[in-house]
């Protein structure tokens, strides 16, 4: 069976008290979601890990062939997911569905390496933009367009904080960021579940706030307004603040 490491059991609670009035197999459905969800989570931070590592190789314009491919990074990917939650993204009883979700996910993950090959490995050019918030989002929409009608995942980040406008929270992502993460009585770290609608279609529903570390805050910290390596003013932030949220949506 899956081994719940802290957040999980944290999440596992959240979802059985919001859904308490569900009949057991319900709930046992929605303690499976949020088991799932949090490997997907944890294989999208996993790889956002790997770009990280790599950004020196990355953007060494003195280097051509960076010999970062697909399959070596999907490998260390897998490599760092194992380091963080002690198991195998495939380890234990895996339906049909969570199968192919990871799959997918490792998949798009390959793709999206593949297609950055020229740029990751182009001579005579520093910073490439290959960074890990690019990473994920290229990496979601490889997702969803292959398993979009069963799954979704995406980063979003309080409204002030969002970048890229196609990653603004919608209202749902936005009541949880300001009613629920800012409430100080909440644990730090504990995920936020629901079943609601999403696209008019029943679905579970999984918030998971992320926080900035000092690796963060050479593009989020300080001085607040300074110009970043990829063009942006730096939000100011500090280690420990709200930076942003995993949001997963698993279709009925």
């Amino acid at each position: 069976m899956f081994d719940l490491s802290t957040l999980t059991r944290r999440s596992i609670g959240v979802a059985l008290v919001g859904c308490a009035f569900l009949a057991p197999a319900a709930m046992g459905a929605v303690t499976e979601d949020v088991a799932m969800g949090i490997r997907l989570a944890e294989l999208l931070r996993a790889g956002r890990s790997v770009v990280s590592n790599y950004q020196t190789l990355i953007n060494d314009p003195a280097l051509g062939d960076k010999h970062l491919d697909s399959e070596r990074f999907a490998s260390e990917a897998i490599a760092v997911y194992s380091k963080n939650t002690g198991q195998d993204p495939f380890s234990g009883e895996l339906t049909k569905r969570d199968r192919r979700l990871l799959e997918a996910q490792i998949g798009a993950m390959r793709e999206v390496v593949d297609e950055q090959q020229d740029d990751i490995n182009r001579a005579g050019i520093g910073f490439k933009g290959f960074v890990p918030a690019v990473f994920a989002r290229l990496l979601n929409e490889k997702f969803a367009a292959k398993v979009g009608n069963e799954a979704l995942v995406r980063v979003t980040a309080p409204e002030q904080l969002v970048r890229n406008r196609k990653s603004l929270p919608d209202a749902w992502e936005a009541s949880v960021i300001v009613s629920v993460f800012s409430d100080p009585k909440r644990a730090k770290g504990e995920a936020y579940t629901d079943v609601t609608e999403v696209e008019g279609r029943p679905a579970f529903r999984m918030l998971l706030p992320e926080y900035y570390t000092e690796s963060c805050l050479s593009c989020h910290g300080e001085p607040k307004g300074e110009i970043d390596i990829t063009g942006y003013p730096k939000e100011g932030g500090k280690a420990g603040d709200l930076g942003g949220a995993i949001s997963i949506v698993l279709f009925k």
